[in-house]
């Protein structure tokens, strides 16, 4: 059974696992989609099946995955489901050693590569978007003058805030009310500058 925290990465190994283009693809389709088989994410990511069944198991020995219950009648299907609720990868258990720190950074670039790939995809798809959705939509840059521990205590705050949301949307969709909802990608950055 999937945990219902955060799995906190701390290891090379897992991280390297983690970061690779079409594992992290996976395990967000796997985490929006909350069980699927390898034919239905390679149908999703246009990949052959064994290439995508080869990749989940990767993300599977490094406990990101795990097998899930058969969600039909076909004996031969493999389901799998996220092994937590998210993961949490952080700059502080990576930076006490150079090899550690160079695969935090590079794993950290690839995300942030797939992050600004999916927000341009959407300002290209823009205009099939209803005006409802691109009201909604957020693209804002606050600058601030903070300290380290106010900028903790925001972030604590602002998680908060986005855990309150993700539950009710889990809790409306479990009750059925999928009616005008859409997966929301929300990315925000906060780091120190100078000018």
């Amino acid at each position: 059974m999937a945990s219902t925290e955060n799995r906190r990465i701390t290891d090379v190994g897992t991280l390297k696992a983690f970061a690779h283009p079409l594992r992290a693809d996976l395990y967000r389709l796997l985490y929006l989609e909350r069980a699927a088989t390898a034919s239905q994410l390679a149908e999703r990511v246009d990949e052959a099946v064994s290439l995508v069944s080869y990749h989940l198991r990767k993300l599977a020995e490094h406990g990101l995955i795990e097998a899930a219950e058969r969600q039909s009648a076909d004996g031969r299907e493999r389901w799998w489901q996220p092994a937590s609720d998210g993961v949490t990868i952080r700059d502080a258990d990576f930076r006490d050693d150079p090899q550690k720190a160079a695969a935090h950074l590079a794993a950290t670039r690839l995300f942030h590569e797939q992050r600004a790939d999916r927000y341009r995809r959407y300002l290209d798809e823009r205009p099939a978007w209803a005006p409802e959705w691109n009201t909604a939509a957020i693209d804002s840059e606050y600058l601030l003058r903070l300290t380290p521990a106010e900028l903790t205590a925001m972030k604590g705050e602002f998680e908060a805030l986005l855990d309150k949301y993700a539950e009710m949307g889990r809790s409306a969709a479990a009750d059925g009310d999928t009616e005008g909802r859409e997966n929301v990608a929300l990315y925000t950055y906060g780091f120190p500058f100078r000018l």
